[in-house]
């Protein structure tokens, strides 16, 4: 999912109760930008940062969702030592290597922090499983009783390898690139805790949300109050940005939209800047579409990320008027390369380049995408003079 993992593939193995012994500069918040066209910056510092930061670059900051995956085979090579999905995720050999690849060989502008959202129903000791060509398995919290026997604080110590990680990222990174660390929002995990896997259109959290609201709720709250913890610690960690994924958002009607999306992620954002007043954070609520403009006025997030079916008309007039745009080339435009993938880059830019804007994908990036085609994408942004 994402950055995030949920949807992977791995060898089988089932982490039924964690066990600690698994692993034994902030800019100043912007206000929101009226103007359309903000003015250039030439300066030396990260151009991530830098937009986030309320500037505009002639050519866009650029880094993918899923950067460190299949594609690569030096990836490949790294995930069959480690064996399982979780193994990887929770070695900080393993993880910082995989994050730095993508730089080493791309340039990104940005690294993510390898690992996975539901490492923190992990953390809250639910059985959490990656089974080969099926993705996540988790024990279904599919009715109020189960619910009643969800733990509700995080036993962070068993995700020490993910902060040793971030340490170790941090430290090794070019002063130019920025390091993201990231969850996933409330619903979209509540959805693989629900279902105990994913599903076409995570059915049986909706149905639950209507069926058992207050029991609902309280998978959410549970995920709200842990996810604030988790990312106070990446940022304490070295991560320099967040992201929140909720790669589920689209799926919601927009009354429960504001009520298991939005309303949750401010409540994430609010609970880490109490802390951190001058946090950065993105959004990703995937498939918002026209409920976007409300979702960053209410969440106070400081760049949204869009996906390939975002109406570029629309998200100029009133959501880049407001904040930094991430996104969103369609990940099978750059599977197929050729002529079309120079006129989906093309388009990208020109809707967005004029403003605050990161380049980046709507989703991940698939396992099949030749590493050829993801060379011929950033020699296009990078070339870019807008």
């Amino acid at each position: 999912m994402d950055q995030s993992r949920a949807s992977s593939q791995g060898a089988g193995r089932c982490l039924a109760k964690p066990d600690a012994s698994v692993y034994q500069e902030r800019h100043t918040r912007p206000a929101l930008i009226a103007s359309r066209n903000p003015p250039l910056t030439s300066s030396p510092a990260k151009p991530f940062l830098d937009v986030l930061g309320g500037q505009r670059r002639s050519t866009p900051p650029l880094w993918m969702m899923r950067q460190a995956g299949r594609y690569l085979p030096e990836y490949r090579k790294v995930r069959e030592q480690a064996g399982g999905f979780l193994d990887l995720c929770f070695n900080p050999d393993f993880a910082t290597e995989v994050t730095l690849q993508p730089i080493r060989r791309f340039g990104f502008d940005a690294a993510i922090i390898f690992s996975d959202i539901l490492v923190i129903p992990y953390a809250l000791g639910r059985s959490v499983r990656f089974e080969a060509g099926e993705g996540p398995r988790l024990d279904p919290l599919d009715t109020p009783d189960k619910v009643a026997t969800l733990a509700r604080a995080a036993d962070f110590t068993v995700l020490e390898p993910v902060f040793e990680a971030l340490r170790r990222v941090h430290a090794a990174l070019d002063p130019k690139v920025a390091l993201i660390g990231f969850c996933g929002a409330p619903w979209t995990v509540a959805t693989y805790m629900v279902a105990g896997r994913g599903t076409p259109d995570q059915g049986p959290a909706r149905m639950m949300a209507y069926r058992h609201p207050q029991a609902f709720g309280a998978i959410i709250d549970t995920i709200v109050d842990n996810s604030i913890a988790y990312l106070l610690r990446q940022l304490e960690a070295g991560a320099e940005v967040l992201q929140i994924f909720d790669t589920w958002a689209g799926v919601l009607p927009a009354a429960e939209f504001r009520r298991w999306s939005v309303e949750p992620t401010r409540r994430i954002v609010d609970g880490v800047r109490a802390k951190v007043p001058d946090a950065k954070i993105i959004g990703f609520p995937r498939g918002a579409g026209a409920l976007l403009p409300g979702y960053v006025e209410a969440t106070s997030v400081d760049a949204v990320s869009i996906d390939w079916a975002a109406e570029p008309g629309f998200v100029r007039s009133n959501v880049q008027n407001r904040v930094a745009v991430q996104g969103n080339l369609d990940p099978l435009v750059l599977i197929a390369g050729g002529a079309a993938l120079d006129r989906a880059v093309d388009d990208v830019l020109a809707n967005y380049a004029q403003g605050r804007f990161i380049f980046n994908l709507g989703h991940g990036i698939q396992p099949e995408t030749p590493i050829a085609h993801v060379e011929q994408m950033v020699k296009r942004v990078r070339d870019w003079r807008g």
